[in-house]
């Protein structure tokens, strides 16, 4: 029998994925589909959003490990990631941060053509809806900052953030940072995060995007489909082949049409080396054809590496069911000469250690450190040519000197954020890094033993024109015609903040650089 034929297969239904779905679908002329390794977003915990630490090494976690880190004490590192509809944006902690200007005009200024922050913000603006989070209707001139007032995203003000979590914010005032109400624009200061909740619910991107679409005639969307490689002829791509319920399935696209891997950071690029596109020595060494050598496939990977500091609360915090309990945060810069933020804070009204499974019994409240331009560059490489195996996660955690000393000044930061005024009638003993820990040393023996993943890997297929670049400013993939990536992986270096926003922007350019409308 002849193999079905789209003109779109999109491989992942993430956190781009399922903007792409949403979005090539919408005039009605073009057949898409939509394959996802993982089950339906049917588990009551992905929809409510206090309950996300119940997903971490669930049915809807990839529940990956990096290899040991030698800069974190030999370390083996957790890594989760979603599988599931949704992807990641159904496992996070919802917290909206389209990153700083900076960020993507650096990209813009690296030869990457309309990728700059005023290429973008049409883009940020184009997903968002902003909601005051209270029930009331928002005036589009009203809505603060510079969110967009009528798109598929839920974007929640917190009306309500528990008392901790507003002391966390006094004290970080304290410190000199200046009060903000709304992390659009420059990042710098401290607030209440918005995140992506609506009506007490969850609101990832198969909430938002691909629900809504799923009734269109000419969308198939298929879980529990773990694409195996992407078929090339020559210098084409023709489709893509899978395993869904113990069969092998393969699938074609039209001549005019396009395979996009939307697969994140780690899968991504795994499935490209699978297909024979990567470099050359590594897929020889697997017994792998290749169809193009391309070097770059899998390096530059960078991640946020986070460490928290934490103390007792003499008051019992109690969440309620629609908190995505990271509530608060804020944006530094550990020396003023620099143009935008390097350290980012998740103020948080709980313990939050070794990803919530070392916290202690009784209430704590936590100021976690994150250092927004890592220097340390980590790698994905396949450990067989079995596409069924996972990839080899090297992030070089700290492997640049700087990373380290970033760390270290954030965290001395966190500790004064946690020892200010604010928090004195509820503060208790310090628990992380510990009273005793009293100068640098003792600093950094914290962040070898205890630093994580705080959820970020991108640039594992990133855009550009040189020798290490994986796919042009159109995100195609150099080397092979009807062949894009659309996910975290294209971003050249990553973005300050979290980076589910940035990484849902990039999906919605890309739609209209595959309809041809851009």
């Amino acid at each position: 029998m002849a193999a079905p034929t789209y003109d779109y297969v999109v491989v992942g239904a993430g956190s781009a994925g399922c903007v792409l779905a949403n979005r090539l679908t919408a005039d009605g002329d073009r057949d898409v589909l939509l394959l996802e390794a993982g089950d339906p977003d049917e588990d009551e915990s992905i929809h409510v959003p206090a309950r996300s630490p119940f997903l971490l090494k669930s049915d809807a976690d990839w529940d990956f490990s990096t290899t040991p880190q030698p800069e974190l004490d030999g370390r083996e590192l957790y890594w989760p990631r979603g599988k599931t509809l949704g992807g990641s944006s159904s496992i996070n902690a919802m917290i909206w941060i389209r990153g700083h200007p900076h960020d993507f005009d650096g990209w813009a200024a690296a030869g990457n053509e309309g990728w700059g922050y005023d290429d973008l913000r049409p883009y940020f603006r184009r997903a968002e809806r902003f909601d005051p989070g209270d029930g009331s209707e928002v005036d589009p001139a009203d809505v603060p900052g510079d969110y967009g007032s009528d798109g598929p995203q839920r974007v929640r003000a917190n009306p309500s953030p528990h008392p901790v979590s507003e002391r966390l914010v006094e004290a970080a005032t304290e410190v000199g940072l200046p009060r903000r109400e709304t992390f659009t624009g420059g990042l710098e200061g401290a607030g209440h995060f918005e995140t992506t909740v609506g009506d007490g619910q969850r609101q990832s991107t198969a909430v938002g995007y691909l629900h809504p679409a799923l009734g269109r005639g000419n969308l198939r969307a298929e879980t529990g489909a773990r694409v195996t490689r992407v078929t090339v002829d020559g210098d084409r791509a023709t489709g893509v082949e899978y395993v869904q319920n113990g069969r092998r399935h393969a699938v074609e696209v039209a001549d005019d049409g396009e395979v996009v891997l939307s697969a994140g950071a780690v899968q991504t690029p795994q499935l490209l080396m699978l297909s024979g596109i990567g470099p050359a020595d590594h897929l020889d060494e697997h017994g792998i054809d290749v169809r193009v050598d391309l070097p770059g496939v899998g390096r530059n990977l960078q991640d946020h590496l986070l460490v928290a500091a934490t103390w007792e609360c003499a008051e019992a915090v109690d969440l309620p069911a629609d908190s995505n309990l990271v509530e608060s945060g804020a944006f530094a810069r550990t020396d003023p000469d620099l143009p935008a933020p390097d350290v980012e804070f998740h103020l948080v009204p709980l313990f939050f250690m070794g990803h919530g499974f070392d916290n202690p019994d009784g209430s704590g409240f936590s100021a976690a450190v994150t250092q927004l331009r890592p220097e340390s560059r980590g790698r994905i490489t396949l450990v067989s040519d079995d596409p069924l195996d996972d990839p080899v996660i090297d992030p070089r955690y700290l492997s640049e000197e700087p990373d380290l000393d970033v760390l270290v000044d954030g965290l001395e930061l966190a500790r004064e954020i946690g020892r200010g005024d604010a928090l004195d009638p509820v503060r208790g003993d310090e628990v992380w890094p510990g009273a005793d820990v009293t100068d640098r040393a003792g600093l950094e023996r914290h962040v070898r033993e205890h630093a994580q993943t705080v959820y970020h890997p991108v640039g594992t297929c990133r855009m550009g024109d040189d020798d290490l670049a994986v796919v042009d400013d159109d995100l195609r993939v150099h080397g092979i015609e009807g062949l894009r990536v659309v996910d975290a992986s294209v971003m050249p270096r990553i973005t300050r903040g979290n980076t589910n926003a940035p990484t849902i922007a990039v999906a919605e350019r890309a739609a209209d650089l595959l309809r041809g409308s851009d």
